[in-house]
């Protein structure tokens, strides 16, 4: 069974972590979860209230991280994941996390991120000409690490599928899998 790794780790956007694991999975991949240390994690949700000027945050659901980012060998997985929250705002930092990203973008493997998951591309250096979406205010990081942001729910690049938020999960997945599918990546 082909492997899909999902790098992230606490303060993740619960949807954004589940939908693609379970999605995935529905699909016929053997899906692990990669953090900065194999742990349970505590993910968040991040909702849209009337009157504030940004998004709320409040606990969410917890899960076991499967292996360490230190542990993962990219050549063991066909594909990678990048949910938001603020999990990438500390793994950007995380060496192990973006030798993983380098690998897969290095190999042209399938790569997802969504939301937030944008930052750890730009740290890692594999958003130079590219055309990625992420959350909508990240479109100054996006473009300060040399790529051209597009706002939508599913926007392909080659290898790199990407979507602004949790809103977008199903249309970022469907593209995502088309991605796979178009790569011969099967289950």
């Amino acid at each position: 069974m082909a492997r899909i790794i999902i790098l992230t780790g606490d303060a993740a956007e619960t949807l954004e972590v589940f939908y693609p694991y379970h999605r995935l999975q529905e699909a016929g991949f053997e899906v692990h979860i990669a953090a900065p240390t194999k742990k349970k994690l505590q993910f968040v949700v991040h909702d849209f209230v009337e009157g504030y000027d940004t998004y709320t945050e409040k606990p969410g659901h917890s899960w076991d991280a499967d292996i360490a980012l230190a542990d993962v060998n990219p050549d063991d997985y066909v594909a990678a994941v990048i949910p938001g929250g603020r999990a990438p705002e500390y793994l950007r930092n995380n060496e192990d996390a973006k030798r993983i990203v380098r690998a897969f973008f290095e190999r042209q493997t399938p790569v997802a991120a969504t939301c937030h998951g944008p930052l750890l591309l730009a740290s890692a250096g594999v958003l130079t000409g590219r055309t990625t979406s992420a959350y909508p205010e990240l479109a100054i990081d996006v473009e300060l690490a040399g790529a051209t942001f597009e706002g939508g729910g599913a926007v392909v690049d080659g290898n790199l599928v990407s979507a602004r938020a949790w809103p977008d999960n199903g249309t970022w997945m469907g593209a995502f899998l088309k991605t796979l599918e178009a790569a011969g990546i099967s289950a």
